[in-house]
């Protein structure tokens, strides 16, 4: 699942990912993405930090925090660049964290990795 309140990277990331044989559903929204996730329990997450609503780290953190949704992967994405913000992010149970602006391939290849 991807979530991100940029609907290009949303798009972007969407099409790569179904090109590279995932299914991959999308919101622009962390409340939204709540709902989507408790639903379809997802393998991974690429998830937004600033987002409308509830941010990434709320929603890491209510993912990680929880016995059924626990095992989902979460890859947070970020214009925010600096180490508070990526520590903050694992803190919360981030599995990896990629800044912003980033290269489609780049995401796509650290996908894999979790699922090789």
């Amino acid at each position: 699942m991807v979530v991100d309140d940029e609907p290009n990277i949303v798009q972007s990331l969407a099409f790569v990912f179904n090109r590279e044989g995932f299914d991959a559903a999308t919101t622009g929204d962390g409340v939204q993405s709540m709902s989507m996730i408790r639903d379809s329990k997802p393998n991974l997450l690429i998830l937004d930090i600033m987002m409308p609503n509830k941010n990434g780290y709320e929603v890491c953190h209510e993912i990680k925090s929880g016995p059924k949704l626990q095992h989902i992967q979460v890859v947070m994405l970020s214009s925010i660049s600096n180490e508070d913000s990526r520590r903050h992010a694992m803190s919360q149970g981030a599995d990896d964290y990629i800044n912003k602006p980033f290269s489609l391939m780049q995401v796509v290849t650290r996908v894999i990795e979790v699922f090789a």
